[in-house]
């Protein structure tokens, strides 16, 4: 009797190390992750100090370079994409761009961002000539390297909401591109989606950071496209 008490008694004690144990590796694994997530966004950000400006006062650039989002089902951009293109578009009208370069998802057939956004565009009196379809823009970071691989893109204004800017930029600037940013705050209106979307950007942030460190190459590359040049010498 008295053995098999002590055998539960060691059991016991086994099992109370082994809890404690698992505790103290789940409590320093949340915090490495917690210090890599705040790490990774302060890096991330801290690539676009100086290069965020407001609209009336971007400096001019050959492309604005529009990131894509969602869109609806009948290919109507969301209105966070909309919010986008207007500034887009007002960034052209103004002179302040001479080509607008759309890059988003073309993943399957049914659903086509770059498309969308040049009927958007094109609608609204922007020359379907000085607008380039990206249509393997599948992330941020596709977006701003296929910009500069792809479409030979050295400079430009990226364009997207005042939550993604910083880390569009900083990307965009990291992979060889001399890029400001514009962003749009006029989508706070959907606050839930605003606050939802704004608080993914930490998780992207590290993303982002994984990305630029292993210099991974975008999902499609392929050949050196003549867009830009060709829409910017049509104006």
């Amino acid at each position: 009797m008295r053995g098999r008490f002590a055998a539960v008694r060691r059991w016991c004690g086994e099992h109370r190390r082994l809890v404690r144990r698992t505790l103290v590796a789940m409590v320093v694994g949340a915090v490495l992750l917690t210090g890599g997530t705040v790490a990774s966004a302060a890096w991330i950000r801290g690539g676009a100090d100086g290069h965020i400006y407001r609209e009336a006062d971007v400096p001019d650039a050959p492309v604005a370079l529009v990131l894509g989002t969602r869109v609806g089902p009948d290919g109507t951009p969301s209105p966070f994409l909309a919010a986008r293109l207007e500034i887009a578009r007002r960034l052209f009208e103004g002179g302040k761009v001479r080509a607008i370069l759309v890059s988003g998802d073309n993943m399957n057939a049914d659903y086509n961002e770059p498309d969308a956004m040049l009927r958007w565009l094109v609608d609204r009196g922007v020359p379907a000539q000085r607008v380039v379809l990206d249509h393997a823009g599948f992330d941020t970071y596709d977006s701003c390297a296929r910009a500069k691989r792809i479409f030979g893109v050295e400079r430009a204004t990226v364009v997207t909401q005042s939550f993604h800017l910083p880390r569009a930029v900083t990307l965009c600037r990291r992979l060889g591109i001399d890029a400001n940013g514009v962003g749009d705050e006029t989508a706070k209106r959907y606050a839930q989606r605003w606050r939802v979307s704004s608080a993914r950007e930490y998780g992207a942030c590290v993303k982002a950071a994984l990305d630029l460190l292993s210099g991974r190459d975008p999902v499609h590359l392929g050949r050196r496209e003549t867009g830009i040049d060709d829409a910017l010498r049509a104006g």
